[in-house]
Parts: structure tokens; C-alpha cells; sequence
């Protein structure tokens, strides 16, 4: 085992428990702010955990597939800040 698979192995595992954490968060609440930054680390930590593992099995497809995740997170964290806000997505 080199120290890239041992490297790989911890960084999974960390951003796996990151992931568990942030869905914990976006259950429990206590407040709708706490739940919509709680998805917007979710969504960043899964991108984490999709790079992680493109790197483990060597396919440049789960890249693009972070890409997605990544653009469907930040559009889905500004559209609920801006409903929050001002009640309403679009104008």
C-alpha cells in the first residue's frame, strides 16, 4: 500500500463523516437557516466525495459528475437564500 491509497483512504473517510454530520444538520435544523447552509455543505463535501473517489477508481467520469453536483448545489443554495429573502425565486 503507497501513501497515495493510504491518503485516499483517510480523505474518504473524513469527508464520509463530514457528509453524515451536514445530513444530521439538515434534519435536526433548529432554523431553516441552519438547514440551508447545512445543504450547501453537503452538497460541497459530496462534490469532495466524488473527486475522492474518481481519484480511487481512475475515471475521469465521476468528474463531470462532480461539475454537476458543484452547479446544481450553488444553484440550489441561491435559489432558497433568495426565497428566504425575499419570497419569491424569480421576479
Amino acid at each position: 500500500m503507497n501513501i497515495l491509497d493510504l491518503a485516499l483512504s483517510v480523505a474518504i473517510v473524513a469527508v464520509t463523516l463530514a457528509v453524515a454530520l451536514c445530513a444530521w444538520r439538515l434534519f435536526r435544523g433548529p432554523e431553516t437557516t441552519d438547514r440551508i447552509l447545512a445543504l450547501d455543505t453537503l452538497s460541497m463535501n459530496a462534490v469532495a466525495l466524488i473527486v475522492l473517489l474518481g481519484i480511487r477508481w481512475q475515471t475521469a467520469l465521476l468528474f463531470e459528475a462532480a461539475l454537476l453536483v458543484a452547479m446544481l448545489g450553488f444553484a440550489s443554495t441561491v435559489a432558497l437564500a433568495r426565497y428566504l429573502s425575499r419570497g419569491d425565486v424569480v421576479e
